[in-house]
């Protein structure tokens, strides 16, 4: 599957059950409890969350608007930084236990964490991934020009690729919408800056 706006094709990790391409708008659909974490407290595993990946070979940025048609707690749309099964992240809009659209941020080096930011009152908002050699960061945005450092974290130097997941781990299904996406190969200077 090819994207205008990205460097690489992109290929399915787990296929999705429906999914569309319009002009660059992505839209995936994820069925009944479908996830990608791996539960601190158990070590339980869940990877069968829909996901499109490409390789990335430097730095770069991705953003996108993610609009999720929440329906169940933890139902939510996802911006990837995928290595192996157990060396990832994700930069997630989450629908809470409280039935809040949310922004999460879950980082697994063998273990996943799992890391609150806040809550937004709205069901589609800006995020973007970026890596910096072994580190990467995660922004959010409310209007696309001022963005909020949500994690600062370092993986493996091994191949890496970028994606996008949409996952439903209580619930039915949700779709989600990737859209406004904008790709660029260089490295951002400040982190901390809004830029």
């Amino acid at each position: 599957m090819r994207l205008t706006v990205l460097p690489e094709p992109l290929a399915w990790h787990v296929p999705a059950p429906a999914y569309s391409l319009v002009d660059d708008t992505l839209s995936l659909s994820a069925g009944p409890v479908t996830d990608l974490f791996i539960d601190p407290l158990t070590e339980t595993e869940f990877s069968n969350a829909p996901c499109l990946l490409w390789p990335v070979r430097s730095d770069c940025t991705l953003q996108a608007r993610v609009t999720v048609d929440f329906q169940d707690t933890f139902d939510a749309g996802v911006l990837l930084v995928y290595q192996h099964t157990a060396s990832w992240a994700k930069l997630c809009f989450e629908y809470t236990p409280q039935r809040q659209p949310s922004i999460v941020s879950v980082v697994t080096k063998g273990i996943s964490d799992d890391a609150n930011a806040y809550t937004l009152p709205v069901r589609s908002t800006l995020l973007r991934i970026a890596k910096l050699g072994r580190a990467y960061a995660f922004h959010h945005s409310v209007n696309g020009h001022t963005w909020q450092l949500i994690r600062l974290f370092a993986l493996d130097d091994v191949p890496t690729w970028f994606g996008f997941l949409a996952q439903a781990p209580r619930g039915q299904g949700c779709t989600v919408r990737f859209s406004e996406l904008r790709y660029q190969a260089r490295r951002l200077s400040d982190l901390r800056s809004g830029e």
